[in-house]
Parts: structure tokens; sequence; C-alpha cells
């Protein structure tokens, strides 16, 4: 690899560190970063800080030390061409004087891609592709949106080691300890929507909010409830008018509990069952339209076995408690009805992660959808 291509690599691994800095701040947009070069030493840092405000090229330019005029911009995701919440990126490159523009990836969107046919017309030298993998690998839940209009799905719960959620009697708090669950507020503060069954609802009457730390969003709570048997005096429904709240039900639910919620300021939406069940992918495209990014599904295992059984799951985060539990009749993780051969079992794009946390484990990964 040559010196300027060195050069490029570490510039870019900058701006991917500066983008991820806008994690649960700029949904649905995407989280970009931005490193002006000129002369080999950086003049200007800049990253998508929330959405709604200046983009990384335009935070970068706004904080550059020396003029940017023939410099090199380092950008995770291609300039955008249209005026949106804000006026085109590469309106402020070219007015810049930037010279040269070294972007990750392509933008995906219909009205905001194509921003390097532009850039190239203004006779900037322009180049796609440095990292790419790395950044679509920052920006998944992104383009998955823009490319599915469904999505990101995170399949999260909490275990022992031998893989049980509850005792046989449905005792389950608390499996994981205090930095377990503060690890995992920490994710509900940085999604769009928090999802759970009726069965979870009715059991554990959760509040379903972030309880650590400061949010960097408030997540719509969701709930599968094919005959609306939520109860008006769950914590759920009581604080509705707070945080918003949205149950999916069965077509023909009844009228009278319908209207009933809503007028406790729950949002309600039907959608059509299949064998016997909510229609998961009915209810992804409802959040989609909702420009919901990220969905964090908390269970119980009926609801997470069916993400599973369906291909629907894009993550799983579990927490594993340093304890044995046993017992036929405890429930797992994941119900639905699993794979019939091993073949079939749901695979990771690469290996899972695991790192220690209080007296136990997270893991994480990605699975391969495909």
């Amino acid at each position: 690899m040559s010196d300027a291509a060195v050069r490029d690599e570490r510039f870019m691994r900058r701006a991917l560190a500066l983008a991820a800095r806008g994690r649960g701040c700029v949904e649905p947009n995407p989280m970009v970063g931005c490193v002006i070069v000129r002369g080999g030493r950086i003049i200007g840092e800049g990253w998508h800080r929330r959405f709604g405000g200046p983009h990384a090229e335009v935070d970068a330019l706004r904080r550059c030390t020396a003029s940017p005029r023939g410099a090199t911009a380092y950008v995770t995701l291609e300039p955008c061409r249209h005026f949106g919440k804000t006026p085109p990126c590469t309106d402020a490159l070219i007015a810049a004087g930037v010279a040269r523009v070294v972007a990750a990836g392509r933008d995906p969107g219909r009205e905001s891609g194509g921003g390097a046919t532009v850039l190239r017309r203004a006779g900037v030298r322009t180049e796609i592709g440095l990292l790419g993998d790395a950044a679509a690998a920052l920006n998944a839940p992104f383009y998955k949106l823009a490319r599915e209009r469904r999505p990101w799905v995170i399949l999260k719960w909490a275990q022992s080691l031998d893989g049980k959620i509850a005792t046989r009697t449905g005792d389950s708090k608390w499996i994981s300890d205090e930095a377990a669950r503060a690890h995992a507020h920490r994710t509900r503060g940085r999604v769009d929507a928090i999802l759970i069954g009726i069965e979870t609802a009715r059991r554990d009457d959760p509040i379903l909010t972030c309880r650590s730390g400061r949010p960097r969003r408030v997540a719509t709570r969701v709930v599968l409830d094919t005959r609306l048997r939520l109860p008006p005096t769950s914590r759920l429904v009581r604080s509705a008018r707070d945080v918003p709240t949205w149950i999916f039900c069965g077509p023909r639910p009844s009228v009278v509990v319908r209207r009933r919620l809503e007028a406790l300021g729950c949002r309600v939406t039907p959608v059509p069952v299949a064998r016997g069940w909510l229609a998961l992918g009915a209810v992804l495209d409802a959040l989609g339209r909702e420009s919901c990014t990220n969905l964090l599904v908390e269970g119980g295992g009926r609801v997470l076995g069916s993400f599973l059984d369906e291909g629907l799951a894009d993550e799983v985060q579990v927490y594993i408690a340093p304890r044995l539990i046993g017992g036929v009749a405890a429930p797992g993780a994941l119900g639905g009805h699993g794979p019939a051969r091993l073949g079939e079992a749901a695979r990771f794009v690469a290996p899972p992660i695991m790192r220690r946390l209080g007296d136990g484990w997270v893991v994480t990964g990605r699975l391969d959808r495909r």
C-alpha cells in the first residue's frame, strides 16, 4: 500500500470514529463524519450531531482552522445534493474550494444521492469506496430503512448461563445484575421503538423507558396485542400521554376497547393475523412508514422466537448471568417454532462479540438474514 493510500485510510478511520458520535442522535438520518485535510494536516473535523442540524461536511467546514481551498474532504457518506432540512453539502464543499472528496459509501436516497456526480461536474475530484464495508456496518440501520422501509431489529434478552429467562414459576427479577440493566437502559435510550408481547406486558407491567443516564431519544413503546387485552390500568396505558404507546392488534378489534385505549392516549393499529399470530412483517412496515430506524425487541420468548423464525431479526444483544436455573418447565429465551434441522439455525455475519459486564457478560452480534 502506498504512503498516500495509508494516509487516506487513516483519515477515513478518523471520520468513521467521528461519525459514531452521532449514534442515537440523528436517526432516521445516517451517522456521518468528515475530516478536512490540507498539506497532510487536519484543518477541520465535524460530524452530524443531531437530527435537523448541520451535516458533517458543513460542521467540519465551519470548524476549519485554515482555508479549505484546495483541501481534501474525507466523509463517510457521499455528500448530499438536495435541499432538505439543510442545504446541499455538495454546494458547501464546492463553494469552499475543496479540491478532492473521498467518500466511504454512496447515499442510497432518491433525492439526496448522486452527490458525487454533482461534485465531479464542478471539477472536484471525487472517489467513493474507501473503507466502504466499515461505513456500511456503521450505518446498517439507515441503509435498511432506505432500501426496505423497515427498521433494524435488535433482539434483546437476559438469561442464565444455561439459557433460561425465568424459573419454572415465572420468576425473572432479576436474572441480570445492575450493570447489565444499566447497559440495557442505555440501549433503550438510543433506539426509536421498544417492542414486547401482551403476555410480557400483562405479567411484568413494565414502563419500557430509559432510566439510566441521559437518553438521546424517547422510544415509542410497542405492544403486540391481538385481542386488545392490555389493561387500561397498566403503566404503559397510564403513561401513554407522556410517552408514545403503539398497540398492534388483530384485524377486527373491539370498537369499545379500541376507543377506550385511544382516549387514554394509545395509538391502536390493526394488522393481519397469520397462523394465529400478528403478521410481524406488517408491524415492521408500519414502523418503517414512521421512519423508525432501530427497533429493540425485549420479549417474551414467543415474540423473540417469532422474529427469528421469520428471518426478521438483524442483531442480538444477550445478557448472560453467572447462575444456573435448570428445570424442564423453566422457559428458554427463544420460543416460536425453531428450525427443523441444525443447518437451518440462524447464523451470524461474523463471530459475536462477548465481553465482561458486571458479574456476567454481554454478547452482541449481527445475524445473517440471507
